[in-house]
């Protein structure tokens, strides 16, 4: 069984869960002037077929025998008012997803907790070998979340697909942003047209300029943040809080219109305008002081990201896991 929530370690503050927070409570407020209120349905596709529950899922069935139904309804029965979402964005376009974060909201004991995927996680689909962003690239949405919930052994019941274009108008619609760039940028790439130039230090960024600040990865002498997407993957986290922060303030309520018409133009999800104001509302209930973040424990080696199986299926089990009882490795399929 997942730990009780005051036995829950705690891990260091996401900025991505906050972003959502922003968009749930727009949602919520501009929701709230009609009366739409909806919760969201959790899904009930089991990740794997039924049969392949191994004597290592159950603790009692022999290998490659069936599990009694009684016992697969036992195995698969959902927590109440929990969700995972997948939150994806996309600015390059390359067809890639370069940001993606698993963010599990538990209503009922008041949580959010994001775990953020890095791009080169290794993962298999379609036969081969892929870097984990590749799926969205092949399949869309659809893929990237079955290709997540394969590996962790949960379903995942959202998406959100951010177009990080999105963030260049809103960070001009709250009049700029005032955020530390972390590392001296130098970088040129005729092919893209994109020429990304900052001095390390306190920066006032409008949309354009902020937008070059995430995309970043190192400078044309390969110098930088020196682990490349981790390191970019940290400033992206950083300049979402900044902008999450600075959106909630009182003097952008006024703003409220604007930023729906930016969510409309730029964020694709499968959660209806009903879902994402009854999400809100429990956000705002839940708090800012109950949302956390961790990244997927994994190791670098070329040209891949390794999850970390123990550590994987520890953290699915006391933050992801949508289910009552625990996932074991069976229920797991973490390439090698």
């Amino acid at each position: 069984m997942s730990k009780p929530r005051h036995l829950r370690k705690r891990q260091r503050r996401s900025p991505v869960p906050l972003l959502l927070l922003a968009v749930f409570v727009l949602a919520a407020a501009y929701a709230g002037l009609h009366g739409l209120f909806r919760a969201p349905e959790q899904k009930q596709t089991l990740p794997k077929p039924v049969q392949q529950v191994s004597a290592e899922a159950d603790g009692a069935q022999g290998a490659g025998e069936e599990m009694p139904q009684e016992d697969l309804r036992s195995h698969f029965e959902r927590k109440p008012d929990f969700y995972t979402i997948l939150v994806s964005g996309v600015d390059d376009g390359n067809g890639g997803s370069d940001t993606n974060i698993l963010v599990a909201v538990d209503a009922a004991t008041d949580y959010i907790y994001g775990v953020s995927i890095p791009r080169d996680t290794k993962a298999s689909f379609n036969g081969k070998s892929h870097k984990i962003n590749a799926a969205y690239n092949t399949g869309g949405m659809k893929m990237l979340a079955d290709v997540v919930s394969d590996q962790l052994g949960i379903p995942v019941d959202y998406t959100v697909l951010v177009d990080l274009r999105g963030f260049e108008a809103l960070v001009d619609a709250i009049g700029g942003v005032d955020f530390a760039v972390p590392v001296d940028m130098d970088y040129d790439d005729p092919v893209q047209d994109l020429h990304i130039h900052f001095t390390k230090g306190f920066q006032h960024l409008n949309g354009a300029d902020a937008l070059k600040v995430v995309r970043f990865r190192h400078n044309n002498d390969g110098t930088g943040y020196g682990s490349e997407d981790l390191g970019r993957m940290q400033t992206q986290q950083n300049f979402l809080k900044t902008v999450a922060k600075q959106t909630l303030t009182v003097s952008n309520l006024t703003k409220v219109d604007n930023f729906v018409k930016i969510f409309q133009q730029y964020v694709e999800t499968d959660l209806s305008l009903g879902n994402l104001a009854w999400l809100g509302r429990e956000a705002i209930t839940i708090g800012a002081e109950n949302i956390d973040f961790s990244t997927l424990p994994g190791k670098w080696k070329s040209p891949y990201i390794y999850p970390d199986q123990e550590e994987t299926l520890s953290l699915v089990n006391q933050y992801l896991n949508p289910y009552v009882e625990d996932r074991t490795a069976a229920d797991l399929h973490i390439p090698g």
